[in-house]
């Protein structure tokens, strides 16, 4: 239950239901709390203004949920404080102290290295708190991700039925997990199609289009054969994309390529990529909107944690049927 509920319990708010005012007030009487006057003091001492830390500002995928964010938060008269993390957790764990300094009302963390217990502790201390890419197990941290499993199934699955039996994974960064649920939808698709997983035709490319060109390099030198590949990002497939010209390899002849996220560019180059369409812009207003709700004790539903829907988008890099 959030610090908004009980606080609209302690006012007497009316949009609070009877059976939570009751599990309020039980808990209040078990705990035998009092309301702390310099706390409340503290509380409404607001800045107007919210974080936002992601791992790397290049990355399109950041920058256009950073944009939903901006607009959502500007429309409610909130500022933004963005604060790149290079996808280092000793700069995600100085940017949480904003919350604790009183710099920002409250933070959304975009994917995040830190560890959920770290993310509840902050909350547990009155925080406000989002994070998208990532479900907490938590009744007052809100979230907001996309169901990495069910659309990384959906894109291997494409290759299948292309006709490819060999397909190689080029994932995220190992701790990831964005990371670790696409490659869970990656192996539910052949043990599903009774394709044999193989470890050899396994990369990590560390979500970067280097990464990407680098993994794919590795898995070519491994003379284990693949016709197909699926990247955890789009960014990496760009790399792919390097590597096959590096190697004279045809895109889709030689190789099929899909990606996730749907950035700008994969619909221009050439061939324009197949990629999972993943709703950036949309994630950043949905959970700013309901950070800020939070903050000002309005609207606070018994949900909060959110699952919007993707979408598998096939473009030239494979459609193309093998023989």
């Amino acid at each position: 239950m959030s610090a908004a509920t009980v606080s609209r319990v302690l006012n007497d708010s009316g949009l609070v239901s009877e059976k939570t005012k009751q599990k309020v007030r039980q808990a209040i009487e078990e705990l035998d709390y009092h309301p702390h006057a310099a706390a409340k003091q503290l509380r409404s001492q607001r800045t107007m203004t919210i974080g936002v830390i992601v791992p790397d500002i290049i990355v399109s995928y950041f920058s256009e949920i950073i944009k939903g964010i901006e607009n959502a938060a500007y429309s409610r008269k909130y500022k933004v404080i963005i604060c790149d993390s290079d996808n280092e957790l000793e700069k995600e764990m100085e940017y949480l102290g904003l919350l604790s300094n009183r710099t920002v009302d409250g933070m959304i963390l975009v994917t995040p290295f830190v560890s959920d217990e770290i993310i509840k502790d902050y909350s547990r201390k009155g925080h406000v708190l989002g994070v998208i890419g990532r479900e907490i197990d938590d009744d007052v941290i809100l979230s907001c991700k996309t169901n990495n499993v069910q659309f990384s199934e959906a894109a291997v699955c494409h290759l299948i039925e292309q006709g490819h039996k060999q397909i190689a994974y080029i994932g995220g960064f190992s701790d990831s997990l964005e990371n670790y649920e696409r490659m869970e939808g990656y192996l539910k698709a052949l043990k599903d199609n009774r394709i044999p997983f193989k470890p050899s035709l396994i990369d990590s490319g560390q979500f970067q289009e280097s990464g990407g060109y680098e993994a794919a390099m590795r898995l070519f030198n491994r003379q284990e054969p693949f016709t197909a590949v699926y990247t955890a990002n789009d960014e990496m497939a760009l790399g792919v994309y390097r590597a096959c010209r590096e190697k004279g390899l045809r895109i889709p002849e030689d190789l099929a390529v899909v990606g996730v996220d749907n950035n700008r560019i994969t619909g221009y180059i050439v061939p324009s990529l197949s990629t999972v369409e993943q709703p950036k812009y949309e994630m950043g207003v949905s959970l700013a909107e309901k950070l800020i709700d939070q903050l000002n004790d309005v609207n606070e539903s018994e949900q909060n944690k959110y699952v919007i829907e993707s979408r598998l988008i096939v473009r030239d890099s494979s459609n193309y049927p093998r023989s």
